[in-house]
């Protein structure tokens, strides 16, 4: 009886772990289709709100809004989360927002309008992310946080490699900008057709959790603080891809077939370096991310004020800062 019973437990927690992977790699297929939609249409909103008439001020202030609400109404969207506990269906909403706002910009006609759509693109991912990255926690506790979140993570970066890769492809065959985020419309309906597969099959991702672990809440101690100062600052000498496309293409430094190419390198480039200084940061502590931001200060002047080749040492440099925030 005894035997039994620790064999039908092991096939249990064996059966958790099939399905968390499952889970896990649903919701990584999903992010892989969504950033080929919205890391495609980034590579390119720079040159199309120049097209559209907008200066490089509106550009940049389009762009850091984006990423304002792209990040900062997490924290809004993370608590009404937990109090209704619709995690779904604030992830659903979130990621129609997010996909189905790329598409329309073909339609946009005036950089007002394009402006709008690329903000509510950015609101979109700030309602889905902290709802999803929830449901995806349950799922990671079974095999592992960093092997679950890895898994995702890797998904994601090959879809924000492709994503601009595609958007070349459009260019390069002459196609023009609209068409280009046109065909950002499929990848956009896979990434809703799988998370509704995922969906379908996992109602309750909180099931694939064996034990519910108890948590208990403490205030942030001061050094939270003092690197959030330090990370906020970083920010704001930091420019978005949008900008640094847009300046390529009103001085020609870079030609508009090779923009989202470039953004396709910095993202290659983003994930490579997320995995040397995750590792780093493993072994050496913060001091590693300290001597990464001071290097990759280097990438503004580089890519405002070189030429081609300069152009491209400057985006990788950009890439590595990237890849620097996120261990």
């Amino acid at each position: 009886m005894s035997n039994y019973s620790l064999s039908d437990i092991s096939n249990s927690t064996s059966t958790k772990k099939t399905a968390a992977l499952k889970f896990i790699v649903l919701l990584g297929v999903v992010s892989l289709f969504a950033d080929v939609t919205y890391e495609g249409a980034r590579s390119i909103n720079g040159p199309y709100l120049a097209l559209l008439g907008a200066n490089a001020t509106t550009v940049g202030f389009v762009a850091g809004l984006g990423e304002l609400i792209g990040h900062g109404l997490r924290l809004v969207s993370g608590y009404v989360s937990d109090k209704i506990g619709r995690y779904w269906a604030i992830t659903l909403f979130g990621y129609a927002l997010n996909m189905l706002a790329v598409p329309a910009l073909a339609l946009a006609g005036r950089w007002e309008f394009a402006a709008m759509l690329m903000i509510t693109e950015r609101l979109g991912k700030a309602i889905r992310t902290p709802a999803r990255d929830a449901m995806l926690s349950h799922a990671t506790r079974e095999i592992g946080r960093g092997k679950g979140f890895g898994l995702h993570e890797a998904l994601d970066q090959i879809g924000a490699v492709l994503g601009p890769l595609t958007v070349a492809g459009v260019l390069y065959f002459k196609k023009g900008y609209e068409i280009g985020y046109v065909v950002l419309l499929v990848p956009a309906i896979m990434a809703i057709s799988v998370l509704l597969t995922a969906r379908w099959l996992y109602p309750q991702p909180r099931n694939l959790e064996v034990a519910q672990p108890e948590l208990e809440t403490k205030g942030f101690p001061k050094k939270f603080w003092l690197y959030l100062v330090a990370v906020a600052l970083i920010a704001a000498g930091y420019a978005d891809f949008p900008l640094i496309a847009y300046h390529f293409k009103k001085v020609s430094t870079v030609p508009d077939t090779w923009i989202p190419l470039f953004y396709a390198i910095a993202m290659g480039v983003d994930a490579i370096a997320a995995l040397f200084f995750g590792y780093l940061f493993d072994r050496n502590g913060i001091s590693i991310l300290i001597v990464a931001a001071l290097f990759s200060m280097l990438f503004a002047p580089l890519v405002f004020l070189g030429n081609f080749s300069v152009a491209i040492i400057g985006v990788t440099l950009w890439g590595w800062v990237w890849g620097h925030r996120n261990p």
